[in-house]
């Protein structure tokens, strides 16, 4: 009987190739275990000083507070968050560069942008979920509706003459106003900004006559007598302004929230993803994160990996119908 034998060198090397293996497996879990080991950055996909950079330093400080290490946000925006978002994507995978995962670049955008320099599915790692909002409408103080109902007579009455701002096109404040359009079946010029600030600059100025946006914002501008708040966008009526109705009250069906997380590039190591976000779960869990986010208007809203990455795609799915009805399309 003839037997094949290996050459000695191949044969050394396929011994060598074998040990390489789990050496490299050994070396993934120190390096998660050791993680973070070394300043993180973190990429706010919106600009400085709009609710999202808010609640993102709220958590950011929180586990600066649990590692030792900072985490340091950085203001990456433009194009509805899709600048940010792709210098995540591009990002090495070793945990040292996470980001915002959000709605409006990996749920919105997908239907909406005829084209995307990164793929949803492929380019990213979903790490856990973080907070929860609604959206509000605010009206600029000298608008004379000072109700939803009013507000749609007053828009019907003179079609294309009322402008909304948003803080991109694609985020959820533009297909908020989208959905307001479609259901109220009025006639709106959207006006699209880098960001929440300057839209609120500009609503303040009387450049732009009313915005949706995430409820940290609205609700600070509303407390400072800036503004007139119409509407919530959730089902039921939001806990920090009781009096304030949900917008299904006039228009029924009408329901949209955002939603913030933590991701990072693909490839992140499945370890070091668990680590970091079993980290962000104990930020969310701490008082002063709760009190922090109590004040925004934000809730808490830890996901798993898993859930974060599965709830990104089911909402995706759901707002397909929305944009594509509106007729929005950036190219």
């Amino acid at each position: 009987m003839s037997r094949f034998v290996l050459p000695r060198r191949r044969a050394l090397v396929l011994s060598g190739g074998a040990l390489v293996a789990p050496m490299i497996a050994s070396g993934i879990a120190r390096a998660a275990d050791d993680w973070p080991s070394k300043p993180v950055r973190y990429i706010n996909v919106f600009p400085a000083g709009g609710p999202t950079d808010t609640l993102s330093r709220i958590v950011c400080n929180e586990l600066a507070e649990l590692t030792g290490q900072q985490f340091i946000v950085e203001n990456k925006a433009g194009s509805g968050g899709n600048i940010g978002t792709d210098a995540i994507a591009k990002s090495a995978p070793d945990g040292y560069t996470i980001g915002l995962y959000t709605i409006a670049s990996q749920s919105i955008a997908p239907t909406l942008y005829a084209k995307l320099s990164f793929d949803v599915e492929k380019d990213f790692t979903a790490v856990a979920m973080l907070w929860s909002v609604c959206n509000m409408l605010m009206t600029r103080l000298d608008l004379p509706a000072k109700t939803v109902p009013d507000l749609i007579k007053l828009v019907k009455a003179s079609p294309g003459k009322y402008s909304f701002a948003s803080s991109g096109a694609g985020t959820t404040p533009h297909i908020t106003g989208e959905l307001f359009k479609q259901l109220a079946e009025v006639n709106l010029l959207h006006v699209p900004y880098r960001g929440s600030a300057p839209a609120w600059q500009d609503l303040l100025a009387g450049q732009v006559d009313m915005m949706f946006d995430n409820i940290p914002g609205p609700l600070n501008l509303m407390r400072g007598g800036k503004v007139n708040g119409l509407a919530v966008t959730s089902l039921k009526r939001h806990p920090a302004v009781p009096d304030v109705p949900t917008m299904a009250e006039f228009l029924p069906g009408f329901e949209i929230t955002s939603w913030g997380g933590i991701c990072g590039p693909a490839g992140l190591p499945p370890a070091m993803v668990e680590k970091c976000a079993a980290l962000a779960k104990k930020a969310l869990e701490s008082d002063a994160v709760k009190v922090a986010y109590e004040k925004q208007g934000a809730v808490p809203f830890w996901l798993s990996p898993a859930d974060t990455a599965a709830y990104r795609a089911a909402d995706e799915k759901r707002l397909a119908p929305v944009i594509k009805a509106s007729g929005a399309k950036v190219e």
